[in-house]
């Protein structure tokens, strides 16, 4: 299995991003606030990508999987 690294240039992208907490090489700490409203917009039958598109993340920085992921936890 491959795992998506985050150079530093996405690293600040990220880190930008007001639903990010924390962010590293290897992971992503999501604020509450995001964490509800993707429960929130899941139950209502948008789809995980949808989701973070419009919360302002670009799919090709997390990587599908790991946004798809998220909806699993």
């Amino acid at each position: 299995m491959s795992r998506k690294y985050f150079n530093q240039q996405e690293q600040k992208q990220l880190a930008d991003n007001p639903h990010v907490l924390r962010v590293s090489e290897k992971s992503i700490t999501y604020a509450d606030e995001f964490k509800r409203l993707f429960i929130d917009q899941y139950v209502l039958g948008r789809t995980p990508r949808e989701i973070f598109e419009t919360s302002g993340f670009q799919v090709e920085v997390l990587g599908l999987k790991r946004i798809e992921q998220c909806a699993d936890r």
